[in-house]
């Protein structure tokens, strides 16, 4: 039988939403699709079960003691569920030593009691108490509810750690059974997020995430055996403030299993759905799927969008920074790869993951335990590997946007909303236009025009030398994809889930083409067609003149690339971690290379060789023909710049706030240079300099 929790918690006290009532649900297995994790099979996408109806909080959790009486039941179903729950009267006494107080949580399985130790005269001595509690129709649901609760209190009894509750007592009564635990006087994470009313601050949940990890860590290092939580979620994690500081405590150890590797036998199906990791559904539980339901659970608290709500395993189709552009990329970068499908693709320790969350910047910071030897730390520029700084640029907010110069001027974007105009040589400013909303769009010029997309779902035209208006073209929604030009038509990409080709001269539309999600990439033209990728997972190539599709090649995940072409090939990278190289005749793969993690980046081809960037923050120089890997570089950090060369070097931006400047045959470090910001933008280079932004706000000119 599979329990996988969709409802659970029923809070007492402060009032809250009415909700349904708790328990546990049956679950088919996931689907045979997502297990295949990306590389295998070149050509089918990702399938995700349907949408399933909204599940409120789940599974008891300690709150602050009650001021109100248990909320009136809104539905049929719930009275009954509560009905069928008897509930211990205030003043009750049991074994003669435990006094009731008040419910303060209720949940499928259990009642949760604020109570008091009698055994202490001269002083108040709180308790928990967790009274079994029978509300499922099921008798074999039922007999495993009690297993559960039997295996807490084992449990919890032979752990020793702050961060997990001690354990007082364990007995029966009037044939019910009760845990005695640690009462702890704070709130649980959901109750936080919910109190915010939005999505909570980077670094607060950052340094929550290291302590929940230092516990993950105690229990999958447990001798003699590993536990596995299995139910990580913000209602099973307390926060208790003392001393203006925050101390992360694990609640709930009901469904926590011991990890014997020498018995093959598969698990049963148990957890929370939308936390749970794929291979639980499996009846598999491993320690890296507390790692993905902690992923899962810092994704939760900042987005502020509920996992429950949605398709499992569909994070990736709501990136953390498009619903809240205050995390920065190397927080996302952390959870995103926590919350990767393939369990050998997430973190594999907590004692990593620990490591990778306190690098990020200020996080570790105010942390009481000390980072874990091995923490990334910024790179250091030696003697000779820095390079002269011709001028710098300032603007009014980060610069995402690849800079285009032409005629002596360098435009870029900037998310201050403006399009800026600056002398390429002494980088004085000329002029600025705004749009509607952020520029993360790259520009270009044609004739005497620079055209951009903007964040307010518009294509922009303006005289390049006085920064005019022209012509606006709008779409449904952001236009992310950079305007490509030929032969006075402008093909370009929104949100909108369409490819639009547009008239140069007057900002109409030729033609548009409906792909199934948005287009983020950005068009490269040969001849007649043009080849574009889209967040469907599919590469297009479609006639430049009607816009009919010549073909489509699917990848596992959404393309952001932008193709590359060259010799018959199209090189792409895809979010499946894959370089590929298609056939630009007919899109099936000649090779395709395997990164270490995602590939926004886009290719670059010179000569026998494809350049292309990952965000497992390596730089590749691969065989064009065959894939074969000729080199790679590290740089640390993830990469979503695009890597550019010129006369034999290799220039690129990395989030750990570096230029680099490589040797294009081997690889070998030339120069790199500190920007005070992480680096997305991608470097424009022309007669010896390199033009580039930061999330620093700034515009550098160097010394190619």
């Amino acid at each position: 039988m599979g329990l996988i929790k969709k409802v659970g918690t029923k809070a007492l006290g402060t009032p809250a939403p009415a909700e349904a009532d708790a328990g546990t649900r049956q679950m088919p297995p996931a689907p045979a699709a997502p297990s295949a994790p990306p590389g295998q099979g070149d050509d089918g996408t990702r399938q995700t079960p349907a949408a399933r109806p909204a599940p409120p909080p789940d599974d008891t959790r300690h709150i602050p003691p009650a001021r109100a009486r248990l909320p009136e039941p809104d539905d049929d179903a719930t009275k009954r569920g509560i009905g069928a729950i008897h509930m211990l009267q205030p003043g009750t006494v049991l074994q003669g030593r435990y006094q009731i107080e008040e419910p303060i949580g209720i949940g499928g399985m259990s009642v949760v009691y604020r109570g008091r130790d009698l055994r202490f005269k001269d002083v108040v001595r709180y308790c928990a108490i967790k009274e079994m509690a029978q509300s499922a129709a099921d008798s074999s649901t039922r007999l495993l509810n009690l297993k559960n609760f039997e295996r807490e209190a084992s449990l919890l009894a032979t752990l020793q750690h702050p961060a997990i509750p001690k354990v007082y007592d364990f007995f029966e009564e009037n044939s019910r059974v009760y845990l005695v635990i640690e009462l702890v006087p704070g709130k649980d994470l959901e109750t936080v997020l919910e109190e915010a009313g939005g999505p909570l601050d980077e670094v607060r949940v950052a340094r929550w995430g290291a302590q929940i990890c230092d516990v993950l860590a105690y229990l999958h290092n447990h001798k003699p055996e590993t536990i596995v939580f299995r139910d990580m979620k913000p209602s099973n994690v307390m926060v208790v403030s003392h001393g203006g500081e925050e101390r992360i405590v694990l609640i709930d150890f009901g469904i926590a299993r011991n990890l014997n590797r020498d018995n093959a036998k598969k698990g049963t199906m148990i957890g929370t759905e939308g936390y749970s990791p794929p291979e639980q559904y499996r009846g598999v539980a491993e320690p890296p799927g507390d790692l993905y339901a902690l992923g899962a659970t810092l994704h939760h608290l900042l987005t502020s969008t509920d996992p429950r709500l949605e398709t499992p395993f569909t994070f990736q189709e709501r990136p953390i920074r498009q619903i809240n552009r205050a995390v920065s990329h190397e927080m996302e970068a952390v959870v995103v790869k926590a919350l990767e499908y393939d369990m050998a693709a997430r973190w594999q320790t907590a004692e990593e993951l620990k490591r990778a969350l306190l690098a990020i910047p200020g996080v570790a910071m105010g942390v009481a335990a000390p980072a874990a030897p091995g923490a990334a730390a910024v790179p250091v520029v030696k003697a000779g590997q820095r390079t002269e700084v011709l001028w710098t640029f300032a603007c009014e907010d980060e610069v995402r946007s690849s800079p285009h110069v032409a005629g002596g001027l360098l435009f870029v974007g900037c998310y201050d909303t403006n399009l800026y105009a600056i002398d390429a040589t002494r980088g004085e400013f000329r002029w600025k236009r705004a749009t509607e909303g952020g520029v993360s769009s790259s520009p270009t010029v044609w004739l005497d025009n620079v055209i951009v997309g903007s964040e307010d779902g518009a294509v922009y035209c303006m005289d390049m030398r006085r920064g005019a208006l022209r012509w606006t073209f709008r779409t449904g929604k952001a236009v992310r994809s950079s305007p490509r030009v030929e032969d006075r038509v402008i093909f370009v990409g929104s949100d909108d889930q369409h490819v639009y080709a547009i008239d140069g001269m007057r900002g109409t539309a030729i033609w548009k083409y409906r792909t199934w999600n948005p287009i983020r990439s950005s068009a490269c033209i040969a001849g007649q067609v043009i080849f574009i990728g889209g967040d469907d997972g599919h590469v297009y190539c479609l006639d430049a003149r009607t816009g009919g599709v010549k073909w489509k090649q699917r990848t596992q995940q959404p393309v952001r690339s932008t193709p590359a072409f060259s010799e018959g090939l199209v090189y792409v990278g895809s979010l499946d971690q894959n370089l590929y190289a298609l056939d630009a005749e007919g899109g099936w793969p000649a090779w395709r290379f395997r990164t270490g993690h995602y590939i926004n980046a886009s290719p670059c081809v010179v000569g026998t060789r494809v350049f292309v960037a990952g965000v497992d923050g390596f730089v590749y120089a691969l065989d064009a023909k065959n894939g074969r890997l000729v080199w790679k570089f590290e740089t640390g950090s993830q990469i979503t710049s695009s890597p550019r060369v010129e006369a034999g070097r290799l220039y690129v931006g990395a989030v750990d706030g570096f230029v680099y400047c490589l040797d294009a045959g081997t690889g070998s470090v030339i120069w790199k240079h500190a920007a005070g910001g992480p680096i997305v933008s991608t470097p424009a280079v022309l007669d010896g300099v390199v033009y580039i932004g930061s999330m620093d706000h700034n515009i550098y000119a160097l010394k190619a």
